[in-house]
């Protein structure tokens, strides 16, 4: 069972491509915790993975994407970043299906996220509202349509741009760096 993501970075034009098969390497994930630059929190502790979706029309968008795999990676996401660095967003992968919800608790960047299956396949989309004060329990909750394997977190307003939707599949190289 593969899960496979993609999206055109944002100096990326998507253009239709044939899927190849690389050889894979490992990448040390950062440190554990976020990195300050020039006043911008990136994330870091998360190791960065080359995704690929293809649209329903077979156009075939490239994406790095810093993936959370483990149980306190996916707890953490984008909590307190505040820049993705060089990833284009964030993807949490996940070994059998499950119907949990995401929120926002202390992520200040409004954030696009799809949910796939366990064969890639497109299940549906929210866009997200940072909650950055208040009580836990006054921050929206957002749930796929059906159980999922892998949600890819973006930008607000780039699923829209790159027109991931019905149809779209995501694809991943776990295991490689982007720049392998």
């Amino acid at each position: 069972m593969a899960v496979v993501v993609a999206a055109c970075g944002a100096d990326q034009t998507a253009t239709p491509t044939t899927p190849t098969t690389t050889p894979t390497s490992t990448t040390a994930p950062p440190p554990a915790t976020p990195t300050t630059t020039t006043g911008a929190v990136t994330p870091s502790g998360f190791a960065v993975t080359p995704a690929r979706i293809t649209l329903a029309d077979g156009t075939v968008c490239e994406l790095c994407l810093w993936e959370a795999a483990t149980a306190p990676q996916r707890q953490r996401g984008l909590m307190g970043a505040t820049d993705l660095g060089d990833a284009d967003g964030m993807v949490f992968v996940y070994g059998a299906e499950r119907s949990s919800a995401f929120w926002m608790r202390d992520t200040p960047l409004a954030l696009d996220i799809a949910w796939f299956d366990a064969g890639g396949a497109f299940i549906s989309s929210a866009t997200m509202v940072p909650c950055l004060s208040g009580p836990d329990s006054g921050c929206a909750r957002y749930g796929a349509a059906a159980p999922f394997t892998a949600a890819v977190e973006l930008p607000a307003g780039r699923l829209e741009a790159l027109e991931v939707g019905p149809g779209s599949v995501l694809a991943l190289a776990a295991g490689r760096g982007c720049d392998d």
